[in-house]
């Protein structure tokens, strides 16, 4: 028996015993003849590898005071928040946050066809900490293109897709195209193609989408803001429209709107109409200079499920009370 197979049966073993006869570690552990940490190893493997799935039912009349108010403020289907230590940089915060939404990801994915992925810093951070499920019937969907001028391939959103597909067992559909376009004709031929257009329909068809929010002013800076994705000259214009910040490379303005943005119409990313409509829009969150990009969102309405840290969730309710 290969050791991968062993280590799998010792720790469904101890899961078993854990969960189904309510030993505890040290009597598992007397029980098999293994020391305590052994026994704990063995549980953390199960649940990492997805062998254990632990599933707390939270009734909304149960909900935390700071959950609670940002979903009847904002009419969500559900609201997240990971409690993050005081101490912790924005970086440790966003990794706390990250493995909280890869967990809470699964949720979502038993009934899920098409779920569609806006990659950037968050995401990747995410696909770090994914809980592997089998979904063989699952397609993911890059949402938005992630090529630049140095770079038409990029193997930073591509890497994102093939972690999220390999996690799922699913199919991966790439989308091969710049992030912005230098013309907005070159995007409108572009989308005639045949093999795009399967790409799009797919988008169309995505029952969750899982994304975050772009922001300048970000602890940890968005992946679009920190490369050279736009000029000078773009940046100037979008800070003269009021943008806020961007969900898929799509920018909008504080009040939620972004109709008539210049670089919307060269950006690869869907209309934000897509996100409104989703049956699961999924934003994970954290920092609190994208606090109000994600004000906007809300406003917006893109968002159904929302998961942030305490420290973002507190900013954003002060934002709302000023």
């Amino acid at each position: 028996m290969l050791e991968q197979d062993v280590l799998i049966r010792d720790a469904l073993r101890v899961a078993k015993m854990y969960y189904y006869q309510d030993l505890t570690t040290p009597e598992i552990a007397q029980v098999l003849g293994l020391s305590r940490p052994k026994v704990s190893r063995l549980l953390s493997f199960a649940k990492d590898k997805g062998l254990v799935e632990v599933k707390i039912h939270d009734p909304n009349v149960h909900k935390l005071g700071l959950e609670r108010d940002i979903q009847d403020r904002f009419e969500l289907a559900s609201v997240q928040v990971v409690h993050t230590p005081a101490h912790f940089a924005p970086r440790e915060r966003l990794d706390l946050v990250a493995k909280f939404g890869a967990r809470y990801l699964n949720t979502f994915i038993e009934d899920s066809r098409v779920l569609g992925l806006a990659w950037g810093t968050t995401l990747s951070a995410i696909s770090s900490h994914l809980v592997p499920r089998a979904c063989s019937s699952l397609d993911i969907v890059q949402l938005n293109g992630s090529g630049n001028t140095h770079n038409i391939s990029n193997t930073y959103a591509s890497e994102i897709m093939v972690r999220f597909a390999n996690n799922y067992a699913a199919r991966a559909h790439l989308l091969p195209v710049p992030t912005f376009f230098d013309y907005p004709e070159t995007k409108a031929a572009l989308w005639r193609e045949r093999s795009l257009q399967r790409v799009t329909r797919l988008q169309d068809e995505a029952d969750t989408l899982l994304f975050s929010i772009g922001a300048v002013s970000a602890g940890v800076p968005s992946k679009v803001y920190s490369s050279e994705y736009l000029e000078d000259t773009d940046w100037q214009g979008l800070a003269a429209q009021g943008v806020v910040g961007d969900i898929a490379t799509v920018f909008f303005r504080a009040d939620g709107s972004y109709a008539d943005i210049e670089v919307n119409q060269r950006s690869s990313g869907p209309e934000l109409e897509l996100f409104r409509q989703a049956r699961h829009s999924v934003c994970v969150v954290s920092g609190e200079g994208k606090v109000r990009g994600l004000h906007a969102a809300l406003q917006g309405r893109y968002i159904r499920h929302l998961i942030l840290d305490d420290v973002t969730a507190h900013v954003l309710l002060e934002l709302v009370v000023d």
